[in-house]
């Protein structure tokens, strides 16, 4: 029984939820209980959204959410919930679509304001308390709410977020794809578009696949360019390896400090592919780099943490950046110059500085040094929630890591995670959505299934083992539920607690579930020895995964046959392994025998 007279987050699985456990505010979980409460009171639903390591939740919180005169009026006419949207994807979709269609753009904080009956009503981000920056303060628009619903109870609309149909994703040609692309490249700032810069994940694996088929020389220019800028600018953290999870500048100067699983694991999943098809020596120095930061800032018994905070001490960035006395004074005066010759030690971030590269090289005792004495600072809160379909990805990216040649430890580290995550998160074929310790969040969503049964067919090609393809039947039979047959559509969840949500066919920057769900299924049915039939092409840059399945499902795929292990570096990256008693290539629905190993990896050299 909730008693909505207090804040319940004290127990809640979520480290986000806890943060405000001590807020006046009487927040509570999303619960059926806590709608069927505000239904019946009439009371407005303030929902709010973010996630554990977010700056301007932070900032939202300590300004909004500690003041007692907003407390008072929320706690009176509204029941205030709070949601991680790690946690409830689903929600987080979309009250995120709601926003968008009202203001053009998003973000988080994402607060909503809906009717007793959830019909959405107003949506913002972070609001200040008073009116600044050509905002109106964060009361006065609670107030105006409270006032609308007063006056207007039968007028608000339920919302059908649109975007979330795969029907509104058209066909496209592979050249249309490439074109818009190439096109789009800025070479001078290494991005394809103005404002803050996000890694590109999926469009830099699909870009590495559509080379290694076609060697097309300014396709490989642009790889270069964005690779030795992620590589050398801000996004990257040089001391610890890893990354953040954008910069605030076209430059890619000044990264949001947050670091995020899902960044290290696309990122360590593309220098890997990038290390082997474009065999720079570099780009294997980040991989290593990024298994480290992996094992000393994420790992915890196999599984990994979600995310590190931007900020320390409520000041963002505080742990990473220096002063050049700072610099001068941990080093020695032959290492000072190293480190001048290498890095631009310019007081780039409000005074100090964030180290940033002049060119793709190392100083590894160096760089050694100043990690041991920035461990020595007050480090940033760690979200140590285990979320199952980033922890998937990053055991697609640690089996590539080994199967690129730039890591011994990657299929050792990916059985381990695997293991751990079926006996963590799955029980009685459902897969649990996340946990933090012993609490398991058991909400299902199709990001996990999809996720984990791609991860299992990667783990499969290493040993074949029979286990691993028991648990693959299993988990496409559980994924085939969130498919849609009368609509032909994906569904991301069917939560009792919230309304069926469409799965979003658009990466964000995660690989969309759909696509993710399709390239699973390609693989899977190769696996199975089922026929697959080929995917069309979608629009560059919101579809890039997808354009990566359809290229490999339109014919650019080795379909190996192998009667013993060969060595990974022989073999090329798009490809699957299936265990035969011949050596046999099926490369465009057409199959050629070789002699031997020797034989066959020479029909790959180009």
């Amino acid at each position: 029984m909730v008693d909505f007279t207090k804040n319940n987050l004290a127990t809640s699985s979520s480290p986000y939820l806890q943060q405000h456990k001590d807020n006046p505010i009487h927040w509570q979980e999303w619960s059926l209980e806590v709608l069927q409460y505000a239904k019946k009171n009439n009371k407005l639903l303030f929902v709010s959204v973010g996630y554990a390591t977010c700056h301007w939740c932070h900032v939202m919180a300590s300004e909004a959410f500690q003041n007692t005169e907003i407390a008072r009026f929320l706690n009176e006419h509204f029941v205030a919930i709070k949601v991680d949207r790690e946690q409830r994807p689903d929600i987080d979709q979309y009250m995120m679509a709601f926003l968008i269609q009202q203001q053009g753009h998003g973000g988080w904080p994402l607060n909503v304001i809906l009717t007793p009956d959830q019909k959405p009503m107003l949506a913002m981000t972070y609001v200040p308390v008073t009116p600044k920056y050509g905002m109106p303060g964060f009361l006065e628009i609670l107030k105006h709410a409270a006032s609308l619903y007063e006056k207007n109870t039968t007028s608000f609309e339920p919302f059908v977020p649109e975007h979330f149909s795969e029907s509104t994703s058209t066909s496209v040609a592979q050249e249309e794809v490439v074109e818009t692309i190439l096109r789009s490249f800025d070479s001078h700032t290494a991005s394809f578009h103005h404002g803050p810069q996000f890694p590109p994940h999926n469009t830099l694996l699909f870009l590495l696949a559509y080379y290694e088929e076609t060697k097309q020389v300014e396709v490989r220019e642009i790889l270069e360019k964005i690779l030795d800028t992620i590589a050398t600018r801000g996004l990257h953290d040089h001391l610890q390896g890893g990354f953040y999870r954008y910069c605030v500048d076209q430059q890619w100067t000044i990264p949001h400090f947050e670091k995020m699983l899902y960044d290290q694991a696309l990122l360590l999943w593309v220098f890997s592919v990038a290390y082997k098809v474009l065999k720079k020596e570099a780009y294997k120095k980040v991989v290593e780099n990024s298994m480290r930061c992996l094992e000393e800032t994420f790992e915890e018994d196999g599984l990994y943490y979600s995310g590190h905070d931007a900020d320390t001490a409520h000041e963002e960035g505080a742990t990473y950046v220096w002063t050049k006395e700072e610099l001068k004074t941990a080093l020695s005066s032959d290492e000072y110059v190293s480190l001048v010759s290498l890095y631009a030690l310019d007081e780039n971030f409000e005074g100090k500085i964030h180290l940033v590269k002049k060119n793709i090289s190392f100083l590894p005792v160096v760089e050694r040094k100043l990690l041991l004495l920035r461990k020595k600072r007050e480090q940033p809160f760690v979200d140590k929630k285990i979320i199952t379909s980033w922890n998937a990805l990053l055991g697609i990216g640690l089996i590539m890591a080994e199967r690129c040649g730039c890591s011994p430890e990657g299929y050792k580290k990916a059985t381990v995670l695997f293991q751990k995550l079926l006996k963590m998160h799955y029980a009685h074929k459902k897969l649990a959505h996340s946990s933090l310790g012993e609490n398991i969040q058991g909400h299902e969503f199709l990001e996990d299934y999809a996720g984990l049964l791609l991860f299992a067919t990667y783990l499969y090609e290493i040993k074949h083992d029979e286990e691993v393809k028991k648990i693959i039947k299993e988990l496409l039979e559980k994924m085939h539920s969130f498919y849609n047959k009368d609509r032909k559509e994906w569904i991301e969840s069917r939560n009792a607690d919230f309304i069926e949500i469409n799965a979003q066919n658009y990466d964000h920057p995660t690989p969309s579930s759909v696509a993710v769900a399709k390239y699973a299924l390609f693989r899977t049915k190769i696996i199975l020895g089922v026929e697959y039939s080929s995917a069309e092409y979608k629009s560059a840059f919101s579809h890039d995964f997808h354009n990566l399945f359809a290229l490999y499902s339109q014919g650019y795929f080795h379909i190996l046959h192998l009667p013993h292990a060969v060595d990974q570096k022989l073999l090329p990256v798009n490809m699957l392994v299936l265990k035969g008693d011949r050596f046999e290539d099926c490369y465009k629905r057409t199959c050629r025998k070789f002699v031997d190993e020797k034989e066959l990896a020479k029909s790959f050299e180009k």
